[in-house]
């Protein structure tokens, strides 16, 4: 029933004139930032180079892939999810600041920067040094900064006072992930650091070569070796400065003794080329194809990426989730966090219709399950909850279930009885 009109302006509210404008708080809000102190940033040397866009890139298809907290049977089969706050925090809001897509793409981002990095609850329901019976509230994505033979200090955000600080856990209380790609990515010598070396000498180059600079050598009729005859020369080379800085057209003159040479040709070097090389060979390393980024990737390109650079990723997250933030009895229990992605995002719709015809001839989905995945309302129909194939007629004997036979009364066959 609608309120009357009397009570809904009564109890109407508006943020600019309601009598708690700007909610016009009395008390201290507590540190103020003008940029989002939780955010991750990358190292600078990454961010220069094309490494940012291929980290981002994978951190948003492993973002793209649904983490949730499952329960098994005894056959490893699926029977359904986990109501826990891991899970929501997993499906819906890892903290105050992150809903659970933009924590697991601050956590890969982190991962690929860092090599390794820590995931530690910040808020549980008892205390996780107490019991291995606590369920998480919230996470956060931490630096390591040191390590102890049974504890890490680590630099997390503290959104309580809007700070990083420093604290000391247990290992076994936090989660700690090693990117599987270390070798590829962060190792002293390795493709990545190669390149990131590589293309900072090449932008060096290309700084000197547009710096403006003229890079001339003037030849003198004398000798320069004693110091008189040095100090004539710097006042020559002073003069030829003076000359073309105050020119508007940047012209010197010299007599016809003085000879200029002009170094400032094109630097003929192989590292360009280099470079080309180094990223081939890190997409190669990653398991990566160019078309990917560049969007003309094919079903099976895609594929092949998911499998051998996001699949990885995600198995090592799944991995240290459970090992950490699931107790012993609950995985006996069956319970583990799992990650899936939507089996029909790369497939046209030609593709999907035929899958949807397979799988609910087959009797593996039911027509409302399938409306689900691809966001349909499910049918008010009985029988759109059936598994059966509906490209086979139902007889009305085939209604008794399965394995019945009509009564031999009714029973006729070309075939006698004592030939069967």
């Amino acid at each position: 029933m609608a309120k009357p009109i009397q009570e809904r302006f009564k109890d109407a509210w508006n943020a600019f004139t309601g009598r708690e404008q700007n909610f016009n708080y009395s008390y201290d809000l507590g540190v103020a930032s003008y940029g989002r102190p939780d955010k991750v940033r990358l190292r600078y040397s990454n961010v220069k180079t094309i490494v940012a866009p291929i980290y981002n890139a994978m951190a948003n298809s492993v973002a793209q892939c649904m983490f949730e907290v499952i329960r098994t049977d005894s056959n490893n089969n699926y029977v359904g999810n986990v109501n826990s706050g891991l899970n929501d925090c997993l499906t819906l809001e890892a903290n105050i600041d992150q809903p659970s897509k933009a924590f697991i793409r601050d956590l890969v981002l982190s991962l690929f920067d860092e090599g390794v990095v820590a995931v530690a609850p910040v808020d549980a329901d008892v205390n996780p040094r107490n019991t291995e019976a606590f369920d998480i509230l919230s996470l956060r994505t931490a630096k390591i900064v040191t390590w102890y033979p049974s504890h890490v200090q680590l630099d997390i955000y503290n959104d309580r006072e809007g700070t990083h600080q420093q604290i000391t856990v247990p290992k076994y209380k936090v989660a700690i992930i090693e990117n599987p790609f270390y070798v590829v990515m962060n190792e002293t010598n390795s493709a990545v650091q190669r390149y990131i070396r590589k293309l900072a000498l090449l932008d060096k180059i290309d700084e000197q070569q547009g710096s403006g600079r003229l890079d001339l050598v003037v030849q003198l009729p004398y000798l320069t070796r004693s110091p008189r005859k040095k100090q004539e020369a710097e006042t020559r080379r002073l003069e030829l400065e003076r000359q073309l800085s105050s020119s508007d057209y940047g012209v010197a003159y010299t007599d016809g003794s003085e000879k200029i040479v002009q170094l400032n040709r094109p630097l003929e070097n192989t590292v360009a080329s280099q470079v080309e090389k180094l990223e081939t060979l890190i997409l190669n390393q990653l398991g990566i194809s160019r078309s990917v980024f560049e969007g003309t990737a094919s079903e099976e390109e895609m594929q092949l990426y998911y499998n051998r650079a996001i699949e990885p990723v995600c198995s090592a997250i799944t991995q240290e989730f459970t090992r950490k933030f699931i107790s012993r009895t609950a995985r006996t229990q069956g319970q583990s966090v799992t990650f899936r992605r939507d089996p029909f995002a790369l497939m046209s719709m030609m593709n999907v219709a035929n899958t949807a015809d397979r799988l609910i001839s087959n009797e593996v989905l039911s027509p409302n399950e399938f409306r689900a995945i691809l966001g349909f309302k499910p049918v008010d129909d009985e029988r759109a909850y059936e598994l059966r194939n509906r490209n086979v007629s139902q007889s009305p004997d085939a209604e008794a279930g399965p394995g019945t036979l009509p009564d031999d009364e009714g029973y006729k066959d070309d075939i006698p009885r004592e030939e069967m």
